[in-house]
């Protein structure tokens, strides 16, 4: 899979990069949501968009909902990948287009992946 990974915190960006190179996926990383927003302006064929919720500028539903409205043809998918764990945030983050919520302190890299996997393929 081809993925864009956008969350502010470097050091949780870098290692879940790298977890999923090492199982196969290709992997470009935005330090936040407009820097993600400029990335899929010059390319937007990821199979998958992982986006964290609390991030500075814009929240991960923000950036979902601003790539609706920009590509209303293109049906990109989110998965939020986030420490705010509260049905509303799962909720809020559902109804902007996730089609999964993975709370970063509930996995380890390795099963963060393993995770992702499942959801894209429908499992």
């Amino acid at each position: 899979m081809k993925i864009l990974l956008v969350d502010d915190d470097t050091f949780l960006r870098d290692m879940y990069a790298t977890k999923f190179v090492e199982c196969g996926h290709e992997v470009v990383a935005a330090i936040h949501a407009a820097d993600g927003l400029r990335i899929i302006e010059q390319d937007t064929s990821f199979d998958l968009i992982i986006v964290d919720m609390i991030m500075p500028g814009m929240t991960g539903v923000e950036m979902m909902e601003e790539l609706g409205k920009i590509y209303p043809d293109r049906h990109f998918k989110f998965i939020v990948l986030s420490n705010q764990g509260q049905d509303q945030d799962i909720e809020e983050a559902k109804a902007a287009g996730a089609i999964g919520y993975i709370i970063k302190a509930q996995s380890i890299p390795s099963e963060v992946v393993k995770r992702v996997e499942e959801i894209v393929s429908g499992g």
